[in-house]
């Protein structure tokens, strides 16, 4: 008899020391970029599936102009009030109608568009992979 309140102690344990496992996961390292850029998706070196949208996120305040391959993007979506800048290849599109599988090369500016200049940029690749 003692041995089962062993046995279910042990399990209680392992149960226990696997959902605190999940609860205080973190996966790599925080991303940092530079200057008053947020962030960006997809991450710097993903592997992306055919149908991901560019997103690009600044503080409230600041614009983008986005190079997709070294094809400007001139068709994205602003949301002023938050500061993202969303842009996914589509048929209507001169240059990029889909994302061919392969590696992407991203370039964004950006600066203020009222106050003090602030001005800053950024380069990264991801794969799609499809």
């Amino acid at each position: 008899m003692p041995y089962r309140l062993i046995y279910l102690g042990l399990a209680l344990l392992g149960a226990a020391a696997i959902i605190f496992g999940f609860l205080f996961y973190k996966e790599g390292q925080p991303a940092e970029y530079p200057g008053a850029l947020v962030s960006v998706h997809p991450a710097p070196g993903s592997m992306v599936p055919p149908q991901t949208v560019l997103e690009v996120v600044l503080p409230v305040g600041y614009k983008a102009q986005i190079w997709v391959d070294g094809w400007p993007i001139t068709d994205f979506t602003f949301v002023d009030a938050t500061g993202v800048h969303r842009w996914a290849p589509s048929p209507s599109n001169p240059n990029i109608q889909s994302w061919s599988n392969g590696t992407h090369r991203v370039r964004i500016t950006w600066d203020t568009y009222a106050g003090l200049p602030d001005p800053g940029e950024y380069e990264w690749d991801f794969r799609v992979g499809g």
